[in-house]
């Protein structure tokens, strides 16, 4: 807190997207930077802590892509920020059983924490897996990037749009300097023009334009241009034209006030899947339709394999195993609102899952 207040004393007012980076990813104070987030004990749950079929049916989907790419002699597999890598580990459990394929595999876990590398270091022992701390360090493929809630930790911008006019959102502090508030300045004309170019100015007053998510999807595009492959993404999103202001901030698995505890909660935003969909087109990729996370792990067999796993369990077991796989997939959990986007190299059909 007091990090932003004397940056905010100093500048009088950032801009939102620096607030956010501030908040969560500043070396010393930032939020991903201090703390472990992950689980029950922490701020927030993701799928692959929730059942790790997740972990297994996504396995599944990257050894069919691998034989539908001709079965590569090398594969490389990057997973774009690896939480506590539980992911990475049920991953690598499911992989050890397809031979050909986990002897042709390499994985790179982006991470820029180093308390979550520490973290992801004690879960995940595999001469198979290094880290690195940035896309461009990626130098060979095939490539299949994975993100799970990965972009929606990225800060944005917000332009407020009153008539004609438009105002971005900054954050500076009260006039007793002692609270953090919203202000708007008019917006310059350059961001004007790249709100306008991407067609974000549609219906709603609130426009949220990820900048640094779009940055990280043309990087990621531009290597599986050059190297083959694709990119598997889940995240919480819309896909509906309208704009919304989606911005919240979660401490305890209960939405706080974004300014109440700045580097003790977690900022998120939702993710607008058409704008995603449009701009890795844009970078010549093959784009799927988008799906949900329900149709995307049933068409995969997680119910099947649910069913076989049952079998062989005590009731209480089989209840559990079934209990977090409804939070995984019931339309008014995860089911619906996770979105499952999946772009690959041009010319390739690949499409189990959607």
């Amino acid at each position: 807190m007091n990090k932003i207040i004397n940056i905010l004393k100093e500048k009088k007012s950032i801009p939102l997207d620096q607030f956010i980076n501030i908040s969560l990813y500043d070396k010393k104070f930032g939020y991903y930077m201090k703390k472990n987030p992950f689980g029950k004990d922490g701020d927030f749950i993701t799928s692959p802590l929730i059942s790790n079929l997740f972990g297994e049916m996504v396995a599944i989907w990257c050894v069919a892509f691998w034989e539908h790419m001709g079965k590569p002699k090398k594969i490389l597999l990057v997973e774009l920020g690896p939480g506590d890598g539980s992911l990475c580990k049920d991953l690598l459990r499911t992989f050890i059983q397809f031979k050909d394929f986990y002897n042709s595999l390499e994985i790179n876990l982006l991470e820029i924490s180093d308390l979550l590398k520490t973290i992801q270091k004690v879960k995940i022992n595999n001469r198979k897996v290094k880290w690195i701390k940035k896309i461009n360090e990626i130098n060979c493929g095939p490539v299949i990037f994975l993100g799970n809630e990965f972009f929606d930790s990225l800060p944005i911008k917000q332009i407020y749009k009153k008539k004609k006019l438009f105002f971005e959102k900054y954050v500076a502090l009260s006039n007793d300097n002692k609270k953090i508030r919203f202000l708007h300045k008019k917006a310059n004309n350059s961001l004007i023009k790249r709100i306008q170019d991407l067609n974000l100015v549609s219906t709603g007053h609130v426009i949220e334009y990820p900048i640094k998510a779009l940055k990280f999807l043309e990087v990621i595009a531009e290597k599986i241009n050059e190297f083959d492959g694709g990119l598997l993404t889940f995240d919480y999103g819309y896909t509906e034209t309208k704009n919304q202001n989606t911005l919240q901030s979660v401490k305890k698995h209960k939405y706080t006030n974004l300014f109440s505890i700045p580097h003790h909660s977690d900022i998120t935003s939702h993710l607008n899947f058409k704008l995603f969909h449009k701009i890795l087109k844009k970078n010549n990729l093959n784009v799927e339709k988008i799906t949900n996370q329900n149709e995307f792990l049933r068409k995969i067999g997680i119910l099947e394999r649910a069913n076989i796993l049952s079998k062989k369990m005590t009731f209480k077991k089989k209840a559990n195993m079934f209990y977090r796989l409804k939070r995984l997939m019931d339309y008014r959990e995860m089911g619906s609102l996770f979105k499952v986007l999946f772009a690959q190299k041009k010319g390739r059909k690949f499409s189990l899952g959607f």
